[in-house]
């Protein structure tokens, strides 16, 4: 009944959104009379907040049309490699008709991004896939939406997600070498795993940023509501049935618009001061600072719908039972060995702010690899960053983006199943038009 509830005041509140917009550009448009009237700029400012506060949010673009390669403006396409019901592994080819450019990115590693699948859409790693296209090849998960997801394709596991990663890196080529961000780096410990355990090959190296290895060290307000409260609160009180006007209709989901009101309530005080500012902001024609408030919202205010199945499993298994660190995680029957792993390289990383992920939580890795050896493991703190400052933003780009770097080519030059000589650049394909890597 409560997502009906929202829907009716979702449906209730867009022509009032739409007026609102349209009202706003009525009171600070240059031609017309209304923008020269008494208060205009604070009608129109105000007008403007009120529309985005009502309108809804869709799945932004990743909208990464070219980066930078050694100094040359390269094009990026945005192709799907793989498609799956829940979803879609993207691959960002890059092109450029720069022969010597086009050698060095042939030559570059392979990185496969896994995002969240928990709130926002993975378009929150723009910046993340901006700043590797730099020195990769990059592929990433794309998670559908739930409420997007017929009936007919069935359930989706915290199981399905483990093997939805391996048949990734099996795609892209082991290879390749990992990052999980946040809420991955558990189901991504396990995939390569349960790889290890049955004797395949697995990637390079796995980076793990910010994620709950360990949810009982240093345990945030998110850890401590999933881990006071039944897994019968959970299914009672967040899981409800996607609404007739979805495909998914009749789908037990986490509603998207509720993890949204979590996230607000976690610092409601920092989202009133943003949204005053923006109002000043526009008042007083700050353009730069009012889009980049814009920006930010139009990301986070957009946020999908979990499967039900996959999100009480997650509760469970890795905030109430701790199932990977007490060696008692089953998955199909095989229980996840992380001390199984001996060809992978690990790097952990964590912010000195996170308030979703404390303190050791990501760490924790280190003892259950501990079938890696001590000089193949690295951890790194990010001092002065947050939780999205480990994968966004200045510290992203100016701190933590090289270590990542760094330790992906060490890794890439000698991969530990090898330990072989470092690569030399492929040779160019003679092409007479833009070539590809």
């Amino acid at each position: 009944m409560l997502y009906q509830l929202y829907e009716t005041q979702r449906a209730l509140l867009s022509p009032f959104a739409e007026f609102a917009g349209a009202s706003a550009k009525l009171y600070s448009h240059p031609l017309s009379p209304f923008t020269h009237t008494p208060l205009s700029h604070r009608v129109s400012a105000g007008l403007d907040l009120m529309h985005r506060l009502a309108k809804e949010y869709e799945k932004p673009e990743f909208d990464i049309r070219g980066v930078p390669v050694d100094g040359v403006e390269v094009a990026v396409q945005e192709l799907v490699a793989l498609e799956k019901s829940f979803c879609r592994l993207l691959r960002f080819k890059r092109y450029t008709d720069d022969l010597d450019v086009l050698g060095k990115m042939k030559a570059q590693p392979t990185v496969l991004v896994v995002a969240p699948l928990s709130g926002h859409h993975s378009t929150l790693l723009r910046e993340t896939v901006k700043q590797l296209l730099k020195d990769h090849k990059v592929f990433i998960t794309d998670w559908t939406d739930a409420r997007m997801v017929p009936l007919e394709a069935g359930p989706f596991h915290l199981d399905d997600y483990i093997e939805y990663v391996q048949e990734f890196i099996r795609h892209i080529g082991a290879d390749c070498h990992v990052i999980s961000v946040c809420q991955p780096t558990v189901p991504v410990l396990a995939a390569i795993s349960l790889m290890a355990s049955n004797g395949e090959t697995t990637p390079r190296s796995m980076t793990m940023m910010g994620g709950p290895i360990d949810a009982r060290r240093s345990p945030t307000a998110v850890n401590n509501l999933a881990m006071n409260k039944s897994y019968s609160w959970f299914e009672n009180n967040v899981i409800y049935r996607v609404p007739t006007t979805y495909p998914g209709a009749g789908r037990e989901v986490y509603p998207g618009f509720l993890q949204h009101t979590g996230f607000v309530a976690m610092n409601p005080d920092r989202h009133l001061t943003s949204h005053y500012d923006y109002f000043l902001d526009l008042i007083r024609g700050d353009d730069d600072s009012a889009e980049s408030h814009r920006r930010f919202y139009d990301e986070y205010n957009a946020v999908l719908d979990m499967p039900a199945e996959y999100y009480l499993d997650t509760i469970k298994t890795v905030f109430q039972d701790f199932a990977l660190v007490n060696g008692t995680w089953d998955v199909r029957g095989q229980l996840v060995r992380p001390q199984d792993i001996h060809q992978t390289a690990l790097l952990t990383v964590e912010g000195e702010l996170d308030d979703i992920s404390g303190a050791g939580q990501t760490r924790a890795a280190h003892e259950l690899c501990s079938g890696i050896g001590a000089k193949d493991q690295f951890h790194y703190d990010a001092i002065g960053a947050g939780h999205y400052g480990i994968f966004s933003g200045r510290r992203w780009r100016e701190k933590v983006y090289p270590v990542v770097r760094d330790f992906i080519a060490k890794y890439d030059a000698a991969p530990l199943h090898q330990q072989a000589a470092p690569k030399r650049a492929a040779s160019p394909a003679r092409r007479s038009r833009k070539s590809s890597e």
